[in-house]
């Protein structure tokens, strides 16, 4: 369709300007308000954001409901979490540091991830060699 279309105009005019002009890609202005009530607007959820207090920024999790008709969660005292909740932030030792102790005397969950880090080391460098030759 295009192409009948292009020669039509070929004798009018030439073909590369009517390319340039069809073909051209142009973007949004920018600066433009966005109305009020319509979609995507990022500047109405800023002004939302200032709006919640102190006392509610720190009494419940702000953006953590995931249901429509669902109230954010209320930020609950630490003896309600249970207790390995707050060994999730807890640093894991590195390849390094597991290869320096002994493998006999690690915990299980140390031996599981030197196991894991120096697979995935082994992998690595077979890969850096293969891609060598």
């Amino acid at each position: 369709m295009a192409m009948n279309h292009l020669r039509t105009l070929r004798g009018i005019v030439n073909v590369k300007e009517v390319i340039g002009i069809v073909g051209r890609r142009t973007f949004a202005a920018a600066g433009g308000k966005a109305k009020k009530g319509s979609k995507g607007g990022a500047a109405g959820d800023a002004a939302k954001a200032s709006i919640l207090s102190k006392e509610v920024k720190s009494t419940t999790v702000v953006g953590a409901n995931i249901l429509k008709d669902g109230a954010d969660p209320k930020v609950l005292p630490d003896s309600e979490y249970p207790d390995w909740l707050w060994h999730l932030v807890d640093k894991k030792p590195a390849l390094s540091e597991l290869r320096r102790k002994n493998i006999e005397t690690l915990p299980y969950g140390d031996l599981k991830r030197f196991v894991k880090l120096d697979n995935r080391a082994r992998i690595k460098e077979n890969n850096s060699l293969k891609a060598k030759n």
